[in-house]
Order: C-alpha cells, then sequence, then structure tokens
C-alpha cells in the first residue's frame, strides 16, 4: 500500500492511478504494430476478402465421396446464392444450384454439406430458415 506524506492515498487517487496504468497498457501495439483491436476486428469480420464460401471439413469429404466436382461458373452461383441469403438475412440457407443442394452458414460463408438430386431421397431439408435457387 502505498502512502504519500504520511497519508493514505484516497479512493479517487487509487483509482485515477490504477485507470491511467491501464489506458498505457491497453495503447500497447503488438510487434508487427497492430493493436490487439486491429486484430481482433480483422479475425471477427465474417465476410472472406474474396467473398467466396469456404467448405468446411465435412462438406469437402461429402464432394469427393459423393464424386461432385464443382465448375467455375457452379462456384461462382454458389456464392451469389450465399450473398443473396445473406442480404435477406437467412442464416443457414438451402442453395441450390443445377442439381446439387447446399447447406450454407451464410454468416460464417462456410458450405456445411452438399448432395446431388440423387441422394435428396425425401427432399426433406432441416435445420434452414431459407432457400435460394440459382
Amino acid at each position: 500500500m502505498k502512502i504519500q506524506g504520511n497519508q493514505f492515498l484516497s479512493l479517487e487517487q487509487l483509482q485515477d492511478q490504477y485507470l491511467s496504468q491501464n489506458r498505457q497498457q491497453t495503447a500497447s501495439v503488438s510487434k508487427n504494430g497492430l493493436s490487439f483491436q486491429d486484430i481482433l476486428s480483422s479475425k471477427t469480420d465474417s465476410t472472406p476478402e474474396n467473398g467466396e464460401v469456404k467448405f468446411s471439413k465435412h462438406a469437402a469429404n461429402r464432394l469427393v465421396d459423393r464424386n461432385i466436382e464443382l465448375t467455375k461458373e457452379q462456384v461462382e452461383r454458389l456464392n451469389q446464392g450465399a450473398a443473396k441469403a445473406g442480404a435477406k438475412g437467412i442464416n443457414e440457407s438451402l442453395v441450390i444450384v443445377d442439381s446439387l443442394a447446399f447447406i450454407v452458414n451464410v454468416p460464417n460463408h462456410t458450405v456445411i454439406t452438399a448432395m446431388d438430386q440423387t441422394e435428396t431421397n425425401e427432399n426433406v431439408f432441416t435445420n434452414i430458415d431459407g432457400a435460394v435457387i440459382m
């Protein structure tokens, strides 16, 4: 405990001293010149720089297992479908491109699973809140 002139510091003095130390620590910069806030903002930004969806490990496995190969045009339409779903406020979307169906987590821009028309025996899709047909 610090004593100033044989007197104890007041709570306000301690609070000011403590808060000024914290402000100095908060303003620190990492080794590469970015602040913590800059790094956090870049990591939490849910929109990929190129605007493309990414495929989860599960979805990538489904594409391989089901011998589904996407053309550049189909990937572009899938990206457009995910963007349309996002514009409408959809979180989990069914995006249909040609005879392919994709479940997309729109906020994360991630394809969760993929299937072709032969795999949709029952034509029932659960846990979605919207659909986009491209």
